[in-house]
């Protein structure tokens, strides 16, 4: 093996542990180079101190440029977009405009405030498209974890989008990444304060709306880890994958084996992309058109 080989390697084997700890995500974005991209920081889509978003413009990107938004995961109840730079670089260094999005948390809200703060952040990202150099109809919802739960609820349950004026049929597709798509009852502390468990609706659930959402022509990715041992890939991807190919959507699915529930998401970051291809699967389905 060549010496940058090694280094490359003693790189991935040194990082790769504390992302699986879930250590702080600002340890790998010193690894993000600036020259892939330009940062608009702190965008606000509403009112509210948290209700605010970085936008990432490729370099040289083509003016109807797919435009995605990221949320990230952290139980409804943690979370800041600054540690998720290496989301936006990884994406945009593809070509991809990237959005990532902070929304209210618990204990200061509970469900529904968190979709209802997604769904205006992708409001305002449909509404600001082509400033930013990216197409409106070219627009997906993404995340990881209780980010990929938001993603979902926007794309199968109509009620998010219908409160800012939009419908699920406007979007290109949706990405999730390690999603929570049903997980009632709830065991997790956080998740139960978050969710107003044991009063928590069925409805709450993206597997509950995905035999017959409404307006689901669009293509859906998801990616998990086999051997996750924090979101079961079998109850929640595999299931919400079977659910939709019933009723015919087009869905891409893979698993990834040498990752785990935080290294799928960590596997962006340019030192551990050689874990596995998730962003050339994740960069590929955004720039695919439809059609």
């Amino acid at each position: 093996m060549s010496a940058p080989g090694r280094r490359r390697w003693l790189t991935l084997l040194g990082l790769a542990p504390l992302l699986q700890a879930c250590s702080p995500l600002r340890l790998i974005n010193a690894t993000v180079p600036s020259n892939t991209h330009t940062l608009q920081r702190d965008e606000a889509y509403g009112s509210a101190g948290r209700q605010r978003m970085d936008v990432y413009r490729p370099v040289g990107a083509a003016p109807d440029a797919p435009i995605a938004v990221f949320f990230y995961g952290g139980s409804w109840s943690s979370g800041d977009r600054a540690d998720y730079r290496f989301v936006g670089e990884a994406l945009a260094s593809r070509g991809i405009v990237t959005v990532v999005a902070d929304y209210r948390l618990s204990p200061e809200v509970r469900y529904p405030v968190f979709l209802q703060d997604c769904a205006q952040a992708v409001r305002w990202t449909r509404d600001n498209a082509g400033r930013l150099g990216a197409s409106p109809s070219r627009l997906f919802v993404t995340g990881h974890s209780a980010g990929a739960y938001n993603a979902a609820m926007l794309a199968l349950d109509a009620r998010w989008l219908a409160d800012v004026g939009m419908k699920p049929a406007e979007l290109a597709g949706w990405v999730g990444l390690a999603g929570p798509y049903d997980f009632l009852p709830i065991g997790i502390p956080d998740v139960q304060r978050a969710f107003n468990w044991p009063d928590t609706p069925a409805n709450s659930q993206p597997l509950f709306h995905a035999g017959g959402a409404e307006g689901l022509d669009h293509r859906v990715l998801l990616l998990a880890a086999r051997n996750d041992t924090l979101v079961n890939p079998r109850r929640n991807t595999l299931a919400m994958a079977q659910a939709l190919q019933r009723r015919g959507t087009a869905v891409e699915l893979e698993l990834f084996d040498r990752l785990g529930h935080t290294t799928l998401i960590g596997a962006l970051a340019p030192p551990l992309r050689g874990l596995a291809p998730v962003l050339d699967r994740f960069s590929a389905f955004l720039q695919q058109r439809s059609g």
